[in-house]
């Protein structure tokens, strides 16, 4: 991965500027570029990598309004090699930290005004509006995973949005507010993002409480807990893999409280 990022660089003709950062399973690996730029490359391999659809990912997200603040794009390049398929995309670099540098649940209590959540609201909104086909959650996804891991059938109906889809504290900067990380973005159920980052809240009970009171409008809804469930089902299939252990009963009691069944989650994995 490092001399995939070295190549990127030569690529793009810039030099790194920092340490590294690494991704999911070492999957990617950014570093500042230059003065104002981050650049991230991942890594996929070829038997996987699949053609971009046109609206997908980082470059897709170019074309999302202003209001949805997000590092900027600046270039990408993209080659294989050795088996693997290779994507790097230059980036605004955001000098202010995003609030859980080190893991995407919430660590400890983070100062978060009124001002920042009403940022949040807005940019949320304005992307559920965008149109787009990309479905970011998997309906057959849903179909498959609700029983493995909620011990339910998916509904037949499922009302969608346009989301984040990796709405977590590692993707959150504080004020001024940053959404990071837009690889994923897409058509995601109603309350998939709040139910989110309502999971990766359980941590902190105060700010897993205020989460859900900032987006009750969505999460006490019929609708809404769908889009809660297909998330407490994605994190649940981690615990099988056997991440997020320190928040796995947790987990397992939120989803019993919205469906009165415990959730069967299989051994690891």
């Amino acid at each position: 991965m490092q001399a995939a990022h070295a190549e990127a660089l030569h690529r793009l003709g810039l030099s790194a500027a920092g340490t590294y950062a690494w991704g999911w399973n070492a999957r990617t690996i950014s570093t500042r570029a230059g003065t104002d730029h981050w650049l991230r490359v991942e890594a996929t391999p070829e038997d996987r990598a699949v053609g971009r659809e046109p609206d997908a990912g980082i470059s897709g997200a170019e074309k999302l309004p202003a209001a949805v603040r997000r590092p900027r794009l600046h270039a990408t390049t993209a080659w294989s090699k050795d088996g693997w398929s290779y994507h790097a995309d230059l980036l605004t670099h955001i000098a202010h930290p995003v609030i859980s540098p080190d893991t995407p649940e919430l660590l400890a209590e983070p100062a978060l005004d009124q001002a920042w959540w009403a940022e949040l609201h807005g940019a949320l909104d304005v992307l559920a509006a965008v149109a787009t086909e990309r479905e970011a959650v998997r309906t057959l996804w849903m179909r498959r995973s609700f029983p493995l891991f909620l011990g339910i059938d998916a509904p037949h109906r499922i009302e969608r949005v346009t989301g984040h889809a990796d709405l977590h504290w590692a993707n959150l900067t504080g004020t001024p507010l940053t959404i990071m990380d837009w690889e994923r973005w897409g058509s995601v159920p109603v309350g998939f993002d709040a139910g989110l980052l309502h999971a990766y809240s359980l941590r902190i009970p105060a700010v897993a409480a205020r989460v859900r009171a900032e987006f009750a409008h969505v999460l006490d809804t019929p609708v809404g807990r769908v889009g809660e469930l297909a998330a407490l089902c994605e994190m649940l299939q981690s615990v099988a893999r056997g991440e997020y252990a320190d928040i796995a009963e947790a987990l397992m009691d939120r989803a019993y409280e919205l469906t009165r069944r415990r959730p069967p989650v299989p051994p690891r994995r």
